[in-house]
């Protein structure tokens, strides 16, 4: 065993749907970290980025420089729920980024805007994981058969990361299991 890990092909319009997933996800949640931190819009130029790549454009700097700026804001939250809301915002960025390694931690390229969304509307609900398990529905009826397809290249999700860490697994199993009508 050499320990190399194997690649996974994954085309540019596999990187746009995974991305337009996660926009969709983090976009969800914006309202939480605006309503937290009014006149930041780090984390919806994030957003609005990832979008531009999902329909067609560049990955390059605007993508990178959106990210690092909303996990920036995400650092100048008042609270844990804003806090996660530019989290989501960050990994729907993050997405098109997604390393066509087979590797179970590049499920959270995948993932992590959607479980890091789930969070943020439990922690507005008072931590309520009823309110996570409903976002997390929302967020299966937001995949794409694309989505699903490269989800199903990679290793399950990884074991640790807390309650985030717990949502993404909770999504991997779920979405893994869904099939789409031909």
């Amino acid at each position: 065993m050499t320990g190399e890990v194997g690649e996974i092909v994954l085309s540019k319009q596999d990187l746009r749907e995974v991305t337009g997933f996660a926009a969709a996800c983090a976009e969800s949640v914006l309202e939480v970290f605006e309503g937290d931190q009014p006149g930041d819009l780090r984390p919806r130029d994030a957003v609005r980025a990832a979008w531009e790549f999902a329909g067609g454009g560049e990955r390059g700097k605007s993508l990178r420089d959106t990210a690092s700026a909303a996990l920036k804001a995400a650092k100048s939250a008042d609270t844990a729920a804003a806090r996660e809301a530019a989290w989501a915002a960050m990994s729907a960025a993050g997405a098109a980024y997604l390393h066509p390694l087979a590797k179970a931690t590049q499920v959270k390229h995948i993932l992590g805007a959607g479980a890091y969304a789930a969070r943020a509307a439990e922690l507005v609900a008072d931590d309520d994981r009823g309110v996570g398990a409903e976002h997390l529905a929302q967020t299966l009826r937001r995949a794409t058969p694309v989505v699903v397809d490269v989800l199903k290249r990679f290793p399950a999700a990884p074991g640790g990361g807390g309650r985030v860490g717990e949502l993404i697994r909770e999504l991997d199993a779920d979405l893994r299991s869904l099939t789409f009508a031909e």
